[in-house]
């Protein structure tokens, strides 16, 4: 099977690396519009080599690890495939890239996101394992071919990645709440302190917490407009309820309502019963 990975930057890169060590896999090439990122993904070996766009369509498997608006830009121009192609996106929203894609590739096409990531970007960020034990949700797939649908779960599989399948739509607003939220707080955050310390600071003071809530703060900007536009709806829902979560906390600070706030901070502890 060989396989061409358009966009080779931390979540491509990382993926390429990856589907080398796969014995059913053949070939991993690479596409990228970044002449640098070109050039480094090389330099590390981590695709067999570079080609372009229009001949990604002579690979048996196309991922397309690009923003959503690329992604929806290259469903476009890979209308001309074989019937036999599989076609698999990594975009961080679902629900626009299905309701575009082309109908006459449908069947072509999985969409896929894996529930993974690290807040550096680019191939030198590309790292070994980082798809291992990690979820993937599958949507909407019983519109994909049935060759198309097995070999993604094959792929899957392979990479030893926990499958789950649901609906685009339900995808989206859980993504919101998951990922896409943490990611609008962490840059808040940021700004906030950027706002009221000075650097020195900054780098004296900031212990764990702060480091670990601000981490995120590290992502890409254009990757992360990108998802905020597609997901806005669920996003500004998520959002607003956070924000009415915070006031009642602030509300309980304000009023000396310690009981109510030791209350609230237990009911938070919760979570890591279902995380840990």
């Amino acid at each position: 099977m060989k396989v061409a990975i358009v966009g080779l930057g931390l979540m491509g890169g990382s993926l390429a690396i990856s589907l080398k060590k796969l014995d059913f896999i053949s070939t991993v090439v690479g596409s990228d519009h970044n002449k640098i990122h070109q050039q480094e993904a090389m330099t590390l070996g981590l695709v067999d080599k570079i080609v372009e766009f229009e001949d990604v369509k002579n690979y048996d498997v196309i991922f397309l690890v690009i923003p959503v608006d690329g992604i929806i830009a290259a469903l476009e121009n890979l209308r001309d495939i074989k019937k036999s192609t599989t076609i698999i996106d990594l975009g961080s929203t679902k629900t626009k890239i299905i309701d575009s894609v082309p109908q006459s590739i449908r069947e072509n096409f999985v969409a896929a996101h894996p529930m993974t990531g690290t807040e550096n970007f680019g191939p030198t960020a590309a790292v070994e394992n980082l798809y291992t034990d990690k979820a993937v949700v599958i949507c909407d797939l019983e519109h994909s071919g049935e060759a198309q649908a097995d070999i993604a779960k094959k792929i899957f599989s392979a990479l030893k990645m926990k499958k789950y399948f649901m609906s685009a739509k339900s995808h989206d607003r859980h993504a919101a709440f998951i990922s896409h939220m943490p990611h609008a707080i962490s840059y808040s955050l940021a700004n906030t302190v950027m706002n009221q310390e000075n650097k020195h600071n900054i780098l004296a003071l900031a212990a764990g917490g702060f480091r670990s809530m601000s981490r995120l703060a590290k992502s890409s900007a254009n990757m992360w407009e990108d998802i905020f536009r597609q997901n806005r709806e669920n996003l500004l829902e998520a959002i607003t309820l956070f924000e009415n979560e915070l006031s009642i906390l602030k509300g309980h600070i304000e009023n000396e309502n310690w009981e109510e706030v030791h209350k609230n901070i237990e009911a938070g502890n919760r979570l890591h019963d279902i995380l840990d």
